[in-house]
């Protein structure tokens, strides 16, 4: 019987990624390092969002650092729309060029600080 529940147990396990599998940040599409990955949510969770892909650290505060979370929640709440947004297009032309582990601090947009 103990048996039949661990079977069971095991096979409602989400399936583990493996160390040799590699995700791609959506917004740079560089390799994201295991010390450089952050979830983000796709639309703010304030915003009711659920869903979350993995980004680099760095993208991940640069969105937060430009856009406000009614923005992200309306109009840029895919990694398509983030990547076409003329301020992410310049980060991610500046990005590229860096290694896959480097982080930054980012700072806050003038136009958010206001608010």
């Amino acid at each position: 019987m103990i048996g039949k529940i661990r079977q069971k147990l095991i096979s409602l396990e989400p399936a583990k990624i493996s160390k040799a599998q590699e995700i791609v940040c959506p917004i740079c599409e560089r390799i994201i390092p295991e010390s450089q990955k952050d979830a983000h949510h796709l639309v703010p969770k304030s915003k009711g969002g659920k869903t979350t892909e993995y980004l680099h650290r760095i993208c991940h505060r640069q969105i937060h650092a430009l856009f406000t979370e009614s923005e992200l929640a309306v109009k840029l709440n895919t990694a398509a729309a983030l990547q076409e947004s003329p301020e992410m297009q310049r980060f991610i032309q500046w990005i590229k060029t860096k290694p896959n582990h480097f982080y930054e601090k980012s700072r806050k947009s003038s136009r958010l600080k206001n608010e």
